[in-house]
């Protein structure tokens, strides 16, 4: 580990230390006073009187909710930045800390654990580090892990097993398997913080992540050879992570050892991964056939079952079947969720019937439930590919009249719709309206541009996009203003 991390200005020693406070949670947003770092495509033909207003409604309790959060969360970021705050109110930092951990704003998080180490009353807590541990796991961040771990030396703590066990994550998580292996033998010389089946659970699934089958194999025997037992959990993560990789055999032999352990018995879980696993393939008849052997051994359905079966009959064009799990549905009384419905509604919007498709979305609504970014962006694709524009234009209209949550991935599937069509200034009024709520462009984004500006014979603007995707070597989305 680089030890120079230490003289980071994101985490400094603190001065002194005293009594524990208490934790609570509210929101938390990015900062709004920070500069965005997003560009724009400004396209001249689109330049306008703000068409999408309404686009950007919210509910006001929400809009409420979220501007105190922000207010907050600036103040404590700003104070983070001085060294003259040593003595502030215990909710106001502790509460930004756990909203920027849940937001996975790690720079955020970062920043409020020094301040949080400058104030008087604060006392070290583990439990402290394995958040944000493994907030920076989530957010693949691991040299920034590997300096915090070092920290809690320096604040007289001695890691847990659940600090050892983040860290494990965040290493594994991040592709870097040695230095979570690393850390594994470092618990195991400590005689209070021996890995547990959470442990090994942990590095099983980052190996499966990352397709490093040949280590599994190992890990379970270690386990073995020290007493731990798998868990259900454990065998779960095996079985799905070897059905994602269609290795059907090794996925039926991980089943069989969860069956013949003492431990743990199989569960909807398992259930649901099997049936996935097939379905997702195509293998409708071994689907079929697993899920009647999970009936056999007592295992009964969930909704999520359902929908993995309504999924794999429509990707198989089989109508009749899906229509036929809604029915069973019915009749055991399970109620649709807004996840049955988009799957519906994608199955008869990818094979081309909008009557079918638009009748379900009719269903989903007067049965009360609201339509999410995912479900017009369903519609829109489907429109797009029947060459039905004009129903892009209502569904539009719908959007601006309602408090949905859009993101990047429907603002570019309506922009490639737009795109198709060649409306080049549509095309810019919604990458302005991108900017407007914060969504960011990513290549999808630019990939669609480049093929509609090549159609319309854009060739320098088409250049430029180019350009942009190769040197990005983050695959993050900076550009500048161009004109066209």
């Amino acid at each position: 580990m680089n030890l120079q991390l230490l003289n980071s200005p994101i985490l400094l020693r603190p001065s002194s230390s005293s009594s524990p406070p208490t934790t609570r949670s509210t929101k938390f947003l990015n900062d709004p006073t920070k500069p965005s770092t997003l560009p724009l495509f400004l396209i001249r033909a689109a330049k306008r009187q703000n068409p999408s207003r309404g686009l950007q409604k919210q509910p006001d309790k929400d809009l409420s909710r979220i501007l105190r959060t922000e207010a907050a969360i600036n103040a404590i970021e700003r104070k983070a930045n001085s060294n003259k705050y040593n003595q502030l109110w215990p909710k106001a930092v502790l509460d930004a800390l756990d909203e920027a951990i849940r937001e996975n704003q790690w720079e955020s998080a970062l920043k409020i654990f020094r301040l949080l180490r400058k104030q008087h009353w604060y006392e070290p807590r583990c439990q402290t580090y394995t958040k944000l541990l493994v907030m920076l796991g989530k957010c693949r961040q691991p040299k920034q892990a590997g300096f915090l771990f070092e920290l809690i030396h320096s604040d007289g703590l001695e890691p847990t097993v659940d600090v050892y066990t983040a860290l494990v994550s965040a290493y594994g998580l991040s592709g870097l398997l040695d230095e979570a292996f690393h850390t594994l033998d470092l618990m195991k010389s400590v005689s209070d913080c021996r890995p547990d089946v959470y442990t090994y659970s942990i590095l099983i699934n980052c190996c499966m992540k990352l397709h490093r089958f040949h280590f599994v194999k190992g890990i379970l025997a270690e386990m073995s050879y020290l007493g731990v037992e798998c868990s259900a959990v454990t065998y779960n993560t095996i079985i799905d992570g070897y059905g994602k990789a269609k290795l059907f055999e090794p996925m039926e032999n991980s089943l069989t050892d969860m069956i013949e352990s003492d431990a743990c018995n199989p569960d909807v879980f398992t259930l649901n991964s099997f049936i996935g696993t097939y379905g997702n393939c195509g293998k409708i008849v071994e689907m079929e056939k697993w899920f009647e052997e999970f009936q056999l051994m007592g295992i009964g359905p969930d909704i999520k079952t359902f929908n993995i079966l309504i999924k794999s009959y429509g990707k198989a064009g089989m109508y009749e079947k899906m229509g036929s799990v809604l029915e069973f549905m019915k009749k055991r009384f399970f109620s649709p969720t807004v996840v049955t419905f988009n799957t519906v509604i994608e199955a008869f919007g990818r094979s081309g019937n909008i009557e079918k498709m638009e009748e379900f979305f009719l269903k989903m609504k007067h049965q009360g439930m609201k339509p999410t970014s995912v479900t017009y962006c369903t519609l829109v694709s489907a429109y797009s590919k029947s060459g039905l524009l004009h129903r892009i234009d209502s569904i539009m209209r719908q959007v601006e009249n309602s408090d949905v949550v859009l993101d990047t991935a429907f603002f570019n599937c309506v922009i490639s719709a737009y795109g198709r069509a060649g409306n080049i200034k549509r095309m810019g009024e919604l990458l302005l309206t991108m900017k407007e709520r914060n969504c960011k462009l990513d290549n999808i984004t630019l990939a669609t541009l480049i093929q509609a500006y090549k159609k319309q014979g854009m060739i320098e603007a088409v250049k430029e996009l180019e350009d942009k995707m190769i040197s990005d070597e983050e695959n993050s989305v900076r550009m500048k203003l161009i004109g066209c």
